[in-house]
This record gives C-alpha cells, sequence and structure tokens, in this order.
C-alpha cells in the first residue's frame, strides 16, 4: 500500500511538474528581426531630423538633450552584422552632439548631428541593398 501511495505521489508530481514546465519553457514569442531594426532605424532617423531642426531653430533645451538621447537609444536597436561599426560611429557622432550641446557649442553639436545623418545614411543604404 505503502509502494501505492510513493507511486501515485510521483506520478502526480511528475504530471504537474510537466504542466508548469511546458508553459516555463514555451519559446518566447517570435519577433520579427527585420521589423525590429526597421523600427529603430525609422526612430533613430526621425529623432535626428528632430534635433537638427531644433538646432537649427534654437529649440528648447530639454527637447534637444531628449531628441539626442532618442536617437542614441534607438540606434543600439538598429543591430545588423554589417553595419555595427557605422552603428558605433554613429553613437560617437550622437555623444559628441549631446557633449557640444551641453557645453554650449551649439554649431558643434549642429555639426555632429549632420555627420550622424551621413553615418546614417550610409547603414541605411548597406542595410536597405541586403534586405
Amino acid at each position: 500500500m505503502k509502494l501505492l501511495k510513493k507511486i501515485a505521489v510521483s506520478f502526480v508530481m511528475t504530471a504537474a511538474m510537466l504542466s508548469v514546465s511546458s508553459v516555463a519553457y514555451s519559446a518566447e514569442e517570435h519577433k520579427d528581426k527585420n521589423l525590429v531594426v526597421e523600427t529603430a532605424a525609422n526612430n533613430t532617423l526621425a529623432a535626428l531630423e528632430q534635433a537638427k531642426s531644433l538646432f537649427e531653430k534654437g529649440g528648447q533645451t530639454e527637447e534637444i538633450q531628449k531628441a539626442l538621447g532618442n536617437a542614441r537609444q534607438s540606434q543600439k536597436e538598429f543591430r545588423y552584422e554589417q553595419t555595427e561599426r557605422l552603428r558605433q560611429k554613429l553613437n560617437d557622432k550622437i555623444t559628441q552632439a549631446r557633449k557640444a550641446f551641453e557645453d554650449n557649442d551649439n554649431a558643434k553639436a549642429l555639426e555632429n548631428v549632420n555627420a550622424a545623418l551621413v553615418i546614417y545614411a550610409d547603414m541605411r543604404k548597406i542595410y536597405d541593398a541586403a534586405h
């Protein structure tokens, strides 16, 4: 009788573990990597263009910082192996633009944003040619 109870308990525990583990270890929802990269590319471009227009218009400090921050964050998702070095250069230009802006050198900041837009265009050409 004790043996049957042990077998029954072990069977119930095994069944419970299998039912939970199938949910816990199921594959995560499929993400379309191209869609993620495309969205990041579009967000990066929009943020860089917003920063450029704000510099040209003499926009608010908070708006410029937010635009540069958004560009920097969204470019991190633009992950494509063939453009990785360009993405790093883009990140450097955005960082330099932000530093120049904080140092009240808007001309240098605008120059760096324009350079970032050129790098972005190169990245986009490489990405679009492969897709």
